[in-house]
């Protein structure tokens, strides 16, 4: 079985709020979609919303003419007379998706006409839409409650339709109210009672059941899905085309013209147009959903990838990572260190393994780029004996204020204290241990230059390498790492101390 795919993103997807497309981003989201994805058909605009609406609906319908696919760009319409077929036909379309009443509440309580009058209405509709070359697909609005609370009038309206001949009739679970045994229950009475109807199923996530919905759906018999990218939609979003994939692929095992591959790329960028982030564990396009975290994965991993399933990244364009932190074990550093073609000997994998653990108590995670950093760190430092220590100290900056920083420091066993000002809060720390240098009549050495770098494209929480050179008769360098900048240089500077009085 084949499942073709109505992407809603432009129209449906458009109605989440504070979501507004341009013309630009509408032709080139109209582009990803046909060209790059692969989606069969892609639902544009609504007809006679607004001006802006028309001419984003116009350049699609022209770049569409020009590249042979204006029968996969369809419109949504209303029963109005000729109004929306004109909308449609200035705008340069050929299809017009028909929004009608898919339940009798709907169809009184809204429209405040009889079945009888809406039906005529809309046979109205679709005969001056043939009559224009126009082809026609039905949405029976609110057809979830309809099969509930009115399963007669959805019966009377499909057969009518079918009988006028439309082409597809899409059955939207509007409120998002289904669950999936009435999605397969409900659809699987349409197919059998109109078994020459061609269906469409368009589901809704008020009770994050969309996916469920979709998968009952597929396995009443249902070929026809509608989605948009990322799940975007009014209220809690229409199905995401990504759990879409996934269904009918790796459950079904049914085919789709689907390419996989651009999956992530046109996500990312219809986040950029939108403005709406995918979350992180969102599956198969969040950021997190190829990383793992625990070592115990990772090692399974290794050994025959045991904590792998069917959703390999590489065929959504991705890669699996290996993330470092707390809960890291040498398996997850060692996946890391291959990537960067690293390796290290066991000790030196030990010690590394236990830095990372330790630094990722201080932030979320260390990423793949912090790692050389470390690797520096622990294996370019010297092994210093640790005759000076830092007991405590406070840091403060105010606007307008020099900062001040007060300084507890352990020398052979003797705690010293000090307070000083300076010129940010590194200057004040060193103005605090020279007041106790200078108290002590011990040297201390001239900073040549002070360097500070972050990994390729870090964040505002990545580490940071602070390495300073100093002048004591003979220039050295020490190095300090953390994720606050000012600490990493702290740092660096007691190693330098340490260094001296070693020496000494």
């Amino acid at each position: 079985m084949k499942i073709s795919i109505l992407d809603t993103t432009l129209r449906d997807g458009e109605q989440t709020s504070g979501v507004s497309f341009s013309d630009s981003e509408k032709l080139t989201i109209a582009k990803l979609l046909l060209e790059e994805l692969k989606v069969d058909r892609i639902e544009v605009a609504s007809a006679r919303v607004s001006e802006g609406e028309f001419q984003g609906a116009y350049k699609i319908l022209q770049w569409a003419k020009s590249n042979d696919c204006l029968d996969r760009v369809e419109i949504l319409g209303f029963v109005d007379g000729k109004a929306s077929i004109d909308w449609i036909m200035d705008a340069g379309g050929t299809v017009i998706n028909l929004l009608c009443k898919g339940s009798l509440k709907h169809c009184r309580q809204q429209l405040k006409k009889s079945p009888k009058t809406h039906l005529s209405d809309i046979e109205k509709v679709i005969e001056y839409a043939k009559s224009c070359g126009i082809t026609v697909n039905i949405y029976l609005e609110d057809w979830s409650n309809g099969m509930r609370d009115s399963r007669e009038y959805v019966d009377q309206m499909v057969a009518a339709l079918h009988k006028i001949g439309v082409n597809r009739i899409m059955l939207p679970d509007t409120l998002g109210v289904l669950n999936y045994e009435e999605s397969f229950s409900f659809c699987q009475q349409m197919l059998q009672k109109f078994p020459d109807c061609e269906f469409d199923f368009h589901a809704h996530n008020d009770y994050d059941l969309a996916t469920a919905n979709v998968y009952a759906a597929i396995k009443a018999g249902i070929t026809g899905i509608h989605t948009t990218v990322n799940g975007l939609g009014e209220r809690a979003g229409n199905v995401p085309l990504s759990s879409v994939i996934g269904v009918v692929k790796d459950h079904f095992h049914f085919d789709m013209n689907i390419d996989e591959k651009k999956l992530y790329t046109v996500s990312k960028m219809i986040e950029s147009f939108s403005g709406v982030r995918i979350p992180a564990n969102k599956p198969l396009i969040g950021e997190f959903v190829f990383t793992q975290t625990s070592g115990i994965h990772a090692d399974g991993d290794n050994k025959d990838n045991l904590y792998h399933n069917d959703l390999k990244p590489e065929r959504f364009g991705r890669k699996r990572t290996y993330a470092l932190g707390k809960m890291s074990g040498k398996a997850n550093i060692k996946k890391n260190l291959d990537a960067l073609g690293m390796e290290l000997d066991p000790e030196s994998m030990k010690k590394v393994t236990e830095k990372i653990i330790e630094l990722g108590d201080k932030k979320e995670t260390v990423t793949k780029e912090d790692l050389p950093y470390i690797v520096a760190d622990i294996l370019k430092s010297e092994e210093i004996k640790q005759n000076i220590k830092i007991k405590n100290y406070s840091l403060s900056v105010a606007e307008g204020l020099k900062s001040v920083a007060t300084l507890s420091i352990e020398i052979k066993g003797q705690i010293y204290e000090e307070t000083a000002s300076g010129d940010g809060q590194y200057d004040a720390f060193m103005n605090a241990l020279l007041k106790i240098y200078k108290k002590l009549n011990k040297s201390y050495p001239a900073l040549i230059d002070y360097a500070v770098s972050i990994p390729p494209g870090g964040k505002t929480d990545a580490f940071v390498e602070t390495i300073i050179t100093w002048d004591h008769g003979y220039q050295f360098k020490t190095r300090g790492l953390d994720s606050d900048q000012t600490v990493a240089a702290i740092k660096a500077t007691i190693k330098m101390l340490n260094i001296i009085e070693n020496k000494k």
